[in-house]
This record gives structure tokens, sequence and C-alpha cells, in this order.
């Protein structure tokens, strides 16, 4: 089968820059949209030059200017919009409704990614303010694709490793704490961690399979579902060092959001959900979707222990 032409919206991005590589690496010709409003940010310049380098196409398109888009649009197969949805970065979700409406013009796309990639914005109807703005504009940019009739995958990728697993699921930090750990509640909720390449490998081998359109891929690689007790111990292991426990229960944890910075407010609500809830893997996935590591298994997913390694001195 002749592999889709991809264009990838955001391809500067922390997702973005690994959906350019992995779509390069599996075959497919990729277009990276340029877009004039990055100014003198010097590093997403030369971003785009290494992409180009690599062999992606570059191709000039704004969301201030409709028609550019229509015609970036119409040189691919694919979509994969990876625009930030994450407060501590930009937020920029809705903007997406743009790009919607050239996909919806253009008429030639078989498959749209929207910028999604974390927990399914479709179960979190019950999510706290204020973080439930994330999941909210997810979907609405869902409900645009949908009435447009616009071929569709959502990717589900859960928590990214670089911010929830080499810390230990800390907030504030990247890198494991030396002497004391936070746990949030018992610290028995299963979580799933994704290492981020991985997720662009597993968005790009949807792309042409039928057996996800108009579905919901999760990756859960099964490795990877872990409590966080599990991640703890796991660092513990590797490290030889015990680390001092202080649990944290659901009403302490959510009291800390008094005072907060809205972007920490809204982190503090998307843990609660993930550590507390167990939002990630209470539920079955369903004919509405498919496990990634189930549908692909010649990938080879990073394990989190392979991942913590990388912090030991």
């Amino acid at each position: 089968m002749e592999k889709s032409k991809v264009l990838v919206v955001g391809g500067t991005g922390y997702i973005g820059h690994r959906i350019v590589k992995a779509s390069l690496a599996q075959g497919h010709e990729t277009y990276v949209l340029q877009r004039p409003d990055i100014g003198l940010d010097v590093d997403k310049l030369q971003l785009l030059l290494s992409h180009k380098r690599q062999g992606a196409r570059l191709v000039e398109g704004s969301f201030s200017d409709h028609q550019s888009l229509v015609d970036a649009v119409k040189k691919v197969d694919v979509v994969i919009c990876t625009m930030s949805g994450a407060h501590n970065r930009s937020f920029n979700i809705t903007m997406q409704l743009k790009l919607v409406e050239a996909i919806k013009e253009a008429g030639n796309v078989k498959r749209f990614l929207p910028s999604e990639f974390g927990m399914d914005p479709a179960r979190m109807g019950h999510a706290l303010e204020p973080g439930r703005i994330t999941f909210d504009e997810k979907m609405v940019v869902r409900k645009a694709i949908q009435e447009a009739n616009i071929p569709h995958t959502y990717v589900s990728a859960n928590c990214f490793a670089a911010y929830f697993a080499g810390n230990l699921s800390q907030m504030g930090t990247l890198f494991p704490p030396k002497h004391k750990v936070t746990i949030y509640g018992d610290g028995n909720a299963k979580v799933v961690y994704v290492e981020e390449d991985d997720i662009a490998t597993y968005a790009i081998k949807c792309i042409d399979d039928p057996r996800m359109l108009n579905k919901t891929l999760y990756i859960r690689p099964p490795k990877n579902i872990l409590s966080q007790m599990q991640l703890i111990e796991t660092w513990e292991s590797l490290s030889g060092k015990k680390l001092e426990k202080i649990k944290l229960s659901a009403n302490d944890f959510l009291a800390s959001m008094k005072g907060l910075e809205y972007a920490e407010q809204v982190g503090v609500g998307h843990f609660y959900h993930i550590y507390y809830d167990g939002c990630l893997t209470n539920f079955d996935i369903g004919e509405e979707g498919g496990e990634a590591s189930e549908l692909y298994p010649d990938v080879q997913y990073t394990s989190m222990d392979s991942y913590l390694k990388l912090f030991l001195n």
C-alpha cells in the first residue's frame, strides 16, 4: 500500500518535532507547516532547517491566512496537528478550528489527527476547574471535526515520561527526588507512562491503518502500566537508595491549589484525576478504540525501568 503524504502542523513543538522524525523514519513524504509568526525564534528556525536536512519539505501557511492553510492541506493525505495544549507552554487548542475549516474546504484529507496526545477528553466530562478547559476545548475541536465529516483518529498517549516518570510524578521538577517523595493517596492508582518518541512512532503507525479510522488510539504499553508506588520502587531498586515517603490525602492535595498560578492549578487538577481517580486505566477501551502496543507489536517501546536508568549518575 502506498504510504500517505503527511503534513505536520506544530512541527517545531515538543511532540511535533518527534512526529516529523517518526514520519520520515517510516517512509512518509513529510511536510512541515512553516508559519511566518515564529518571528525571531531562532530555535524554531533551527528545528525547521533540521527537518529539511532530514528530508522533510517546508510549506508556508498561516492561521491568519485561510487560503494558505487550504493550499498546504491539498499537498497531503494526512494532517497531524501538535499545537500545544499545555498551560505551562502556549495553549492553542481552539486555533485548530481554523485548520478544520481548511481541511473541510480542501476535501482531500484521508485522516486528521488533532492535537490531543494526553488523557481522553471524552472521558473527562467530570474534570475539576480550572483544568477541565483542556478537555472541554478538545471536545469543541472534536465536535467540529465530526460535523465536517473529516476522517480522523484521536490519540490518547496518557502521561509523557519526561513530565511524569523521571521525577517519580513529583510536581515542580523533572528529576528524581534525592531524599523525600510525595505519594498521592495510597500510591496504588494505575498510571500509564509513555516515552515521547514512542508516542510519535505509534501515531504515525496508525495513519494508514483502517482499523483506527474514526477511532481513538490508546497508547498503553503493558510494561508501563504502573502505580506511582511501583514507579518509585523501580527507581529505588535501580539507584540503591530508599526515599522517605510522605502520603498526601486527596483533600490536602486539592487544598494545595489555593494561591497557585493558573497554569499550576490546571496541573494540580490533572494530577488529581490521574493519581487519585485513576482516570487513565479505570475503563476498558472497547470497540471505539484500539491499544497501540497490541495493534503494532513490532514497535519496541521504551519500558520505564530503561527510561529511569537515564537518570542514574
